[in-house]
């Protein structure tokens, strides 16, 4: 049953339900893959936005957010979680987690440029970019795979 438990009920097995499953070596490259693109995206347009254009810490963090969200939507769809359907519903609610993932982050900012005094470009990166980023990936890993990708089809995923 590829690393998923069963219960045993009058002699027949049963899968657990799929989203209770935990999740396979694939999956796990897969969606680090994808965020690995997706984060990359995030960081390079918060570096622009915060250095040469300008922008302060949240507005910079809040556009690169988007740019990450679409990235990170594209490589799991397309990539790890290919063999489920996709719709503009599932879009939506990944973008829903999204922003969750993305509060996480804004709060690590907020905490450490405006209550703990840390303002520089530096700081507002590693704040931001590292442990916001950090807190953000656990809360969205789960969000992903409860709430979007949350059907069968999880054995594939294009690192593998």
């Amino acid at each position: 049953m590829s690393g998923a438990r069963s219960a045993e009920a009058g002699g027949v097995r049963r899968a657990p339900r799929p989203h209770t499953r935990r999740p396979g070596r694939r999956e796990l490259l897969g969606f680090a893959a994808a965020g690995l693109l997706a984060y990359a995206a995030d960081l390079a347009l918060f570096l622009w936005l915060r250095g040469p254009a300008g922008l302060d810490p949240l507005t910079a963090k809040a556009l690169s957010f988007v740019a990450g969200c679409s990235v990170a939507y594209a490589g799991n769809a397309l990539g790890t979680y290919r063999h489920t359907t996709t719709s503009l519903l599932q879009y939506g609610i990944f973008f829903g987690v999204n922003i969750a993932g993305a509060l996480v982050q804004l709060l690590c900012i907020l905490v450490s440029h405006y209550g703990l005094g840390f303002t520089s470009p530096r700081a507002d990166t590693v704040s931001g970019a590292g442990i916001g980023m950090a807190l953000a990936t656990v809360l969205r890993f789960w969000g992903t795979r409860t709430l979007v990708f949350r059907g069968e089809g999880r054995v594939g995923s294009w690192t593998g």
